[in-house]
């Protein structure tokens, strides 16, 4: 008799990611980065200008370094977000490949007087990513120094007979490298590291170690109606930069001291919902999911935790009251949620069932 975990393609799928997860936050996983998008900033004016058009400071940057920004309406609502990177002669501005034509078109508006140019430049780059605790040293073993770069940073080193660009990326959970470089160079860059024995992960493997840390995704848990302050993402908010686009909103919530909605990480105890699913507390609505996932233990630990990413109303927090859902309880967690709390929270979970 042939065994269902055999012939199922969704348990093997699940298998296969969950040994890729593993890898990601006890070795090293490679992925590519197709879904990465660039646009390049030129001229005169581009420091001054863009510098006005973000949420973080660009006038302090020196070439090589970088800072997480999000992109506001003039009602202060986020219309798209982009690590952006100080070159000698441009910036360049790093975000989802989906997100480029809408932030060209956005920033595009705003070029009145200004010398500044907007140029795609997703096409001209090819890219992989490295993740893991074992990542730089993996880089160091094919010839790529890695152990100095300062987090949100990008060097351009030799390799071989071509240059790669080296991003040290945010990285809350586990160290976290790209490379950047022609397509030729890039696929010698994986072969080489999947010699070194790098693990290949997909996208769902990526999905819930963005879940374990906490990374609100754009499109996803991000969307044209949240305030930047209700996101958590502290990284791409500067309060002494100057004025910029929804600058006045953003300083209106600080001036206030908090936001009546704040991003979250949640245990699930129940079914697992889908993405979207509201959740009450006092027969009330008080927030919503926005990422959703049962994600497998590493083997030391075993089992399998349900988590979530979402909105939820302060008060709903501070007073500590129960948080459900259709088909359960949402338990409110700290962000990044490590492999220890899983464990604790999964041990917790078996003896409430014990009992």
């Amino acid at each position: 008799m042939t065994s269902s975990t055999q012939s199922d393609p969704a348990v093997s799928s699940t298998s296969g990611s969950a040994s890729q997860l593993s890898a990601l936050l006890r070795g090293a996983g490679i992925s590519s980065l197709e879904n990465v998008g660039w646009i390049r900033v030129t001229g005169e004016d581009r420091v001054r200008w863009l510098n006005g058009m973000v949420t973080n400071s660009i006038q302090a940057l020196s070439p090589g370094e970088g800072t997480y920004n999000f992109l506001l309406s003039v009602q202060g609502r986020i219309q798209g977000d982009a690590t952006i990177f100080a070159g000698t002669d441009d910036l360049l501005m790093e975000t989802e490949a989906s997100q480029v034509a809408g932030l060209v078109a956005l920033l595009d508006r705003f070029i009145i007087m200004d010398d500044v140019e907007l140029a795609d430049i997703t096409a001209n780059r090819s890219g992989l990513s490295l993740v893991g605790p074992q990542a730089a040293s993996l880089l160091q073993k094919i010839g790529v120094p890695a152990d100095g770069l300062k987090p949100l940073s990008m060097h351009t080193i030799p390799w071989g007979d071509a240059e790669v660009s080296v991003v040290h990326a945010y990285s809350p959970l586990v160290p976290r490298y790209e490379l950047w470089a022609d397509a030729a160079t890039v696929a010698k860059l994986y072969s080489a590291l999947s010699t070194a024995e790098a693990t290949h992960c997909e996208d769902q493997a990526l999905n819930w170690l963005r879940m374990l840390e906490g990374t609100p995704l754009y499109g996803t848990d991000i969307r044209d109606r949240e305030l930047p302050q209700e996101t958590g993402q502290t990284r791409a908010l500067h309060f002494a930069k100057g004025c910029y686009l929804g600058q006045e909103i953003v300083e209106r919530i600080r001036s206030r001291g908090n936001v009546h909605r704040t991003f979250s990480g949640f245990r699930l105890d129940g079914e697992l919902p889908t993405a979207g699913a509201p959740l009450e507390a006092d027969s009330k609505q008080v927030g919503e999911l926005t990422s959703v996932a049962a994600i497998p233990l590493p083997d030391e630990i075993g089992g399998t935790i349900q988590l979530a990413l979402g909105y939820v109303r302060r008060e709903a927090l501070d007073r500590g009251i129960p948080i459900v859902y259709s088909g359960g309880v949402a338990l409110p967690v700290s962000l990044p949620f490590s492999a220890a709390a899983a464990s604790e929270l999964l041990a917790a979970s078996e003896t409430s069932e014990r009992v």
